[in-house]
């Protein structure tokens, strides 16, 4: 019999990611609170820049973002927004939805199955994803339990059991 495999992957879904960008736009363009502070929200190309005229004013955009993130089921360990800082009269945080697997993190998740995962489980690095391979089907879906049991810093999916 061949062997089962399946891949680990870590992915943002564009469309959701724009919609989740839209609804914060509107929100706050008409939030109150936000109204004559120059609070903004903005995409170009990959970065997501928000912009406001004080520090805890920007934070909350964040926050705003955020959320609609969430309820979009887009988890929060895929974006990666830095610090507040000042821009001229304006503070701003520049944010970014990472993509993919970092060889380091693979490094990371192929360690944990060789060192925790069931004995005939393989793994191999594809570029920004892992195939894991196994002959029987219940290690395969162990390995998926113990990667989904570990707090690792980046959001995974599994796809393509085979």
């Amino acid at each position: 019999m061949a062997d089962s495999s399946f891949d680990v992957v870590s992915k943002v879904d564009k469309m959701e990611a724009d919609n989740a960008l839209h609804q914060a736009h509107k929100e706050i363009e008409q939030r109150y609170d936000f109204k004559g502070t120059g609070a903004s929200i903005a995409q170009s190309g990959d970065k997501i820049l928000m912009k406001a005229n004080s520090e805890e004013r920007v934070k909350a955009i964040l926050d705003v973002f955020q959320t609609k993130l969430i309820k979009r089921g887009i988890s929060l360990k895929s974006l990666d927004s830095g610090e507040p800082y000042a821009s001229g009269k304006e503070y701003r945080i520049e944010a970014e939805l990472t993509d993919g697997i970092t060889q380091e993190n693979a490094k990371k998740i192929n360690k944990i199955i060789r060192d925790e995962g069931p004995k005939g489980v393989k793994s191999q690095i594809q570029g920004d994803e892992l195939r894991v391979q196994s002959k029987s089907r219940d290690d395969l879906q162990e390995t998926i339990a113990l990667l989904k049991g570990k707090d690792l810093d980046i959001d995974l999916q599994f796809i393509n059991f085979r």
